[in-house]
């Protein structure tokens, strides 16, 4: 009978040391730049670089031997590993970070406009940027589709804001999308005429 070795990796973390990003995690980011710079915390470069480009200084010999972790401390030691963009994601990122800004207060128009019976300051700021990203990707990024926009929006609010958030985004991005196009402010080529 064959002995089985032991291996001295009773409790493992994921062995992977860097991962490649998504349009997916981009658009996270770019919610997390533009939250950062709206709450006037950092000049906009330095936050982009720091959120994008972290140096992680998590040294593997801090962890103790033989101790189960906790979720939390498991989620922050994979949130520690660093992420390996392309260039054209990252010239996609900064242009979605610039073309939000700059389409801020077309953003907040439509807002005000369509959220019927709410107060602009009762939309919590998370639902207001992520609005902000969809309204900014309609207008300028004329490869991604509509519905990829709609559901990226819905997917940051289910992840970054309240529960009820993603509905409410949902109907937002959906009727700022058609006034939008009955504005003739969306212009879609390539793979952006795709409906999926």
């Amino acid at each position: 009978m064959k002995k089985i070795e032991q291996v001295d990796d009773n409790f493992p973390l994921s062995k992977v040391k860097i991962i490649n990003g998504s349009r997916k995690s981009l658009r996270a980011k770019v919610l997390q730049v533009l939250y950062a710079y709206y709450q006037g915390e950092e000049d906009l470069d330095k936050n982009f670089n720091h959120i994008f480009f972290r140096d992680f200084n998590f040294d593997e010999s801090e962890i103790e031997v033989k101790k189960l972790l906790k979720p939390s401390e498991v989620y922050e030691l994979e949130a520690d590993i660093p992420i390996k963009w392309n260039e054209e994601d990252i010239e996609f990122a900064k242009d979605l970070v610039r073309n939000s800004i700059k389409y801020k207060e077309k953003s907040t128009e439509l807002i005000k406009l369509l959220a019927q019976n709410w107060d602009l300051e009762r939309i919590s700021v998370i639902d207001r940027i992520i609005i902000n990203i969809a309204v900014a990707e309609f207008i300028t990024c004329e490869e991604v589709p509509p519905n990829v926009t709609i559901n990226e929006a819905i997917d940051l609010g289910k992840n970054f804001s309240t529960d009820k958030s993603n509905q409410f985004i949902n109907g937002m991005v959906d009727a700022i999308y058609k006034k939008l196009q009955s504005e003739n402010l969306i212009v879609k080529k390539g793979k952006g005429l795709l409906n999926f």
